[in-house]
C-alpha cells in the first residue's frame, strides 16, 4: 500500500497569503544516479526533481554531479534564486576516498605532558591503517614532550622532519588531551601558520583512549584535501547560481550539518550514503517506529526507528574502530534489478548481480516488439561471476540485451503500481516467454523469485527484530526508493509484519536530505556523571548545532549514560533557522486522532481512550484482549500511543503509566514517581524509562541511570515553560 494516513492524506499544509515560496533542495548522491529534489517549506509538497548519472570519475568527482542536478533542477522548475531557503546534499566523496585509497599521507605528532609517556608514544603511532581491503595509509609519526608546553619552533622543526618524509597533512594528539585539549590547539595553530591542513584529535573526539583517539583524527585528516576542495567547488557553483542560503551537508549519523563544519570534520560524512533515507523515514514519512527499507536498483539498506530516533553504533575502518556514530544500517544484494539464476530450468538464487552491473536492460520496460523471439541465454556478468544468470537475447544475436530481474517478477504479478511499473503489453509478452522456456506458469516462477529474493532481505529484518526486542504485532516495514514496490511488500509478508511505501519512494532520499534535521552527537569520557555533567554535555550539544544554523526553539537534546564505557552521549537535533515564519498546518479533531491512535494500538475505537494532552501532543490508551491456549490464558494489554496534532503518532509504548498534570506538579512530583516504580533485583534498583511531554518537547530521560540525573535534567529542559503549562509524564518500568 502506498505511504499514508487515514485521515490525514488529503490534507495540506496551506502557504500564508502573500509569503513567497520557500523552497528546500535536496540532492542526493547513488551509485548509479544523482536526485535533486525541490520541496515546497510550507507544504513539504514536491515541486521538481531532477537526475543525472553519478559522476564519480568526474575531475571533480560526485560533486560535478550534485552541480549539474541542482542546475538542471532550477531551470525546469523554474526556481529563482532568492526562493531557495535552503540547499542539502549527501556526499559519497569521503566513503569513495577511503575505498580506492585517494586521501593524503599523514604526519602524527604525538605528545605526552609527562605521564606514561612510552606508553603515549606507542599508542599514537599509527601504522599503516587498512582502509579497505588491499588499501593501506601510510602514516609518518614523531614524538613531543609537552610537559613543558608547547615550543613553536621545535613543532615546526617535527614538521618539516615528517613533509620531507611525504607527510602532506598533520595530526597533534596528546595523552589526557581531552582534560586540558591547551597543548593540542597550540600545536596545531602552529602547524597552520605555516600553511598546512592539521586535525587536533580533541577537536574530533572527547572520549578515552589515545589510540583510537588518534586513529579517529588521522582519517579526518587523511581526506581534508579532497574534501576541502569538493566543499569549495560545491559552495562557489551554489553561490554562482545566486543562491546565498545555508548550504549543508548529510552527516552519516542521519543529521545534517553546516558546510563550514564538514571543512573542519570531514570524516563526520564518511558512511553517510544510506543516511538520506533514514533522513526520509524520520522527517517526510515521519515513521515513529519500524523498518526501513531503502531499495535501489542493486541493494537493499535496511535501518530501524525507535521511538523517532534512529539507531546509532560506533564506525569501523578497515576493521578498526573509530570515535564517530554512525546510523546502524545493513546492505543486501539484493534490489529492483538483481537477476536470477538457473540450473537445469530450475531457480536456484537471486542476486548478488544486478541488470546494471551487467549491462542489460529491463524487459519490462521496453516496447513489445522488442521482444518478439527471444532466446533464453545464461550468462556471466563478471569475471568473477557463475555463469548462469538469466539474460535474454534476439535470435542470432551477439550478445543478450535484457536481464530477468526481480522488477519484471513483481509486474508479472502487476504489484508496481508507480515507480517500477512497467509496459503492460512487453510484460504479457515476457510472461508467455517465460511460462515456454521454463515450463512452468510465469506467476508461479516469479513468486518464487520474489519469494527468493526477498528471504535475504528478510534475514537482516529478523535480526533487528532480536537484537532490538521489537514487536512485530506494531513492527512497521515503510519502504523507498525506486525498487520498493517489488521487494518490502514479499519481505513485510514473510516478516509477519505491515508495511507502507513512501510517495515519491524513487526521490524520497532526496527529500531526506532537503527536509533533514541539523544534528551533532557529543561523546565524553566521564566515570561518575554528576547532574552538573550532564547539563554541561546538554548545552555544549545544544549550542554546537545552534551555531550551524539550527533555530534556537527547535533544538531538541537527547542525554544518555552509558555506565558500561563510562561515558557520556549528548546528541542535540534541530531544524535550520530559515526566519521565514511558521507554516499553517492543518490539525485532526479529537474524534480524528482518536481514529488513528485506535489503528495504531490495534484495538477498537471505544475500546481506546484519551488520557491526557498537552498543547501540542494528546496521549492514547488502547485496550486489547489476547487469549492463548485456547482461551485459558487471557492477556490484557494497554498500549500506549503519543500523536501530534496533525496526527502523527510520535511515540509508541507497548506499556506504560500514564501521569497526566501540569509542569509544576509533574517536577513535585517526580521523585515519588521514579521510587514508586523502581524495580529491584540482584543488582539493586533499577529506574524506569520516563519522557516527559510539555509544549512542543518530547523530553527523553530513558537514557539516563538516576533519580538525580534525570530530575535534573528535566528541570533544564522545562524551565522555559510556565509552572502552569500542562505536562504529561509516561513511565515505563524497566524489567
Amino acid at each position: 500500500m502506498r505511504s499514508s494516513h487515514p485521515k490525514t492524506d488529503k490534507l495540506k499544509k496551506i502557504r500564508p497569503a502573500g509569503r513567497q515560496r520557500q523552497i528546500k533542495i535536496g540532492i542526493d548522491v547513488g551509485g548509479t544516479f544523482t536526485h535533486a529534489v525541490a520541496v515546497d517549506a510550507d507544504s513539504l509538497e514536491l515541486i521538481g526533481k531532477s537526475v543525472v548519472p553519478t559522476t564519480h570519475r568526474a575531475r571533480s568527482g560526485v560533486a560535478e554531479g550534485v552541480v549539474d542536478s541542482m542546475q538542471n533542477l532550477l531551470q525546469s522548475a523554474r526556481i529563482r534564486s532568492d526562493e531557495v531557503s535552503l540547499i542539502a546534499h549527501s556526499t559519497t566523496q569521503a566513503t569513495n576516498a577511503l575505498l580506492e585509497g585517494d586521501v593524503a599521507r599523514v604526519g602524527i605528532i604525538g605528545m605526552s605532558p609527562g605521564r606514561d609517556v612510552w606508553r603515549a608514544k606507542g599508542q599514537s603511532s599509527v601504522d599503516r591503517l587498512e582502509l579497505a581491503p588491499g588499501k593501506f595509509l601510510p602514516t609518518h609519526h614523531r614524538f613531543y614532550d609537552s610537559s613543558k608546553g608547547i615550543d613553536e619552533s621545535r613543532i615546526k622543526r617535527l614538521v618539516e622532519e615528517l613533509s620531507r618524509e611525504g607527510a602532506e597533512v598533520f595530526v597533534v594528539s596528546e595523552a589526557y588531551g581531552i582534560e586540558n585539549p591547551e597543548n593540542e590547539r597550540r600545536a596545531a595553530e602552529v602547524i597552520r601558520s605555516t600553511g598546512r591542513l592539521v586535525t587536533a584529535a580533541s577537536d574530533i573526539s572527547e572520549l578515552y583512549g589515545l589510540r583510537v583517539r588518534t586513529r579517529t583524527a588521522v582519517i579526518n585528516a587523511c581526506m581534508l584535501p579532497k574534501m576541502l576542495d569538493t566543499a569549495n567547488l560545491t559552495e562557489r557553483s551554489v553561490r554562482k547560481a545566486g543562491i546565498r542560503s545555508p548550504l549543508m551537508i548529510m552527516r552519516s549519523d542521519g543529521g545534517i550539518m553546516s558546510i563550514e563544519e564538514m571543512r573542519r570534520r570531514p570524516i563526520l560524512t564518511m558512511l553517510s550514503g544510506p543516511a538520506a533515507g533514514v533522513a526520509a523515514a524520520l522527517m517526510y514519512v515521519k515513521i515513529s517506529d519500524g523498518l526501513f527499507f531503502e531499495v535501489g536498483g542493486t541493494s537493499t539498506d535496511v535501518s530501524i526507528i525507535r521511538n523517532g530516533r534512529p539507531i546509532v553504533r560506533s564506525a569501523e575502518v578497515g576493521g578498526h574502530k573509530l570515535y564517530i556514530r554512525t546510523l546502524d544500517i545493513r546492505t543486501v544484494g539484493i534490489g529492483g534489478g538483481s537477476m536470477v539464476r538457473v540450473h537445469d530450468s530450475r531457480i536456484i538464487d537471486v542476486g548478488p548481480r544486478s541488470a546494471h552491473i551487467a549491462g542489460l536492460r529491463y524487459p519490462s520496460f521496453v516496447e513489445e516488439s522488442e521482444l518478439q523471439d527471444p532466446e533464453l541465454r545464461v550468462v556471466r556478468p563478471q569475471e568473477s561471476d557463475p555463469a548462469d544468470y538469466v539474460a535474454l537475447g534476439r535470435k542470432n544475436g551477439a550478445r543478450p540485451e535484457f536481464a530477468l530481474t526481480t522488477t519484471d517478477a513483481a509486474n508479472i504479478l502487476k504489484l508496481p503500481q508507480g515507480y517500477a511499473k512497467g509496459n503492460p503489453a512487453a510484460i504479457d509478452r515476457l510472461s508467455a516467454w517465460m511460462s515456454r522456456a521454463f515450463a512452468r506458469p510465469a506467476a508461479e516462477l516469479a513468486g518464487e523469485i520474489l519469494d527468493k529474493a526477498a528471504e535475504k532481505v528478510a534475514q537482516v529484518g529478523r535480526q533487528f527484530v532480536k537484537e532490538y526486542n521489537l514487536d512485530l504485532a506494531t513492527l512497521v516495514c515503510v519502504g523507498g526508493g525506486g525498487g520498493a514496490e517489488v521487494i518490502v511488500p514479499r519481505v513485510a509478508s514473510q516478516l509477519g509484519a505491515s508495511h507502507t511505501i513512501a510517495n515519491n519512494a524513487e526521490v524520497v532520499s532526496a527529500i531526506g536530505v532537503a527536509l533533514g534535521m541539523i544534528r551533532d552527537t557529543i561523546e565524553r569520557s566521564v566515570v561518575n556523571p554528576t547532574a552538573a555533567d550532564i547539563l554541561r554535555i546538554r548545552s555544549d550539544a545544544e549550542a554546537s548545532v545552534a551555531r550551524m544554523g539550527a533555530s534556537p526553539g527547535s533544538i531538541e537534546v537527547f542525554v544518555e549514560v552509558d555506565t558500561r564505557q563510562k561515558k557520556l552521549v549528548a546528541t542535540a537535533t534541530g531544524t535550520p533557522d530559515l526566519r521565514t515564519g511558521k507554516p499553517k498546518k492543518t490539525f485532526l479533531s479529537e474524534e480524528e486522532l482518536l481514529l488513528v491512535a485506535a489503528e495504531s494500538c490495534g484495538s477498537e475505537t471505544d475500546g481506546c481512550e484519551n488520557v491526557g494532552n498537552t498543547e501540542h501532543y494528546s496521549v492514547f490508551r488502547g485496550h486489547i484482549v489476547r487469549r492463548r491456549l485456547f482461551g485459558l490464558i487471557t492477556e490484557v494489554l494497554h498500549p500506549v500511543r503519543v500523536l501530534d496534532r496533525e496526527g502523527v503518532v510520535r511515540l509508541k509504548c507497548p506499556r506504560a503509566v500514564v501521569h497526566p498534570g501540569t509542569v509544576a506538579s509533574v517536577l513535585s512530583d517526580f521523585a515519588g514517581i521514579i521510587d514508586e516504580f523502581t524495580t529491584f533485583g540482584d543488582a539493586g534498583g533499577l529506574e524506569p524509562d520516563v519522557m516527559v511531554l510539555a509544549g512542543h518537547r518530547i523530553v527523553d530521560l530513558s537514557g539516563l541511570v538516576s533519580k538525580d540525573q534525570m530530575l535534573s535534567l528535566l528541570r533544564a529542559e522545562t524551565e522555559r515553560f510556565a509552572g502552569s503549562e500542562t505536562a504529561v509524564a509516561l513511565i515505563s518500568k524497566k524489567h
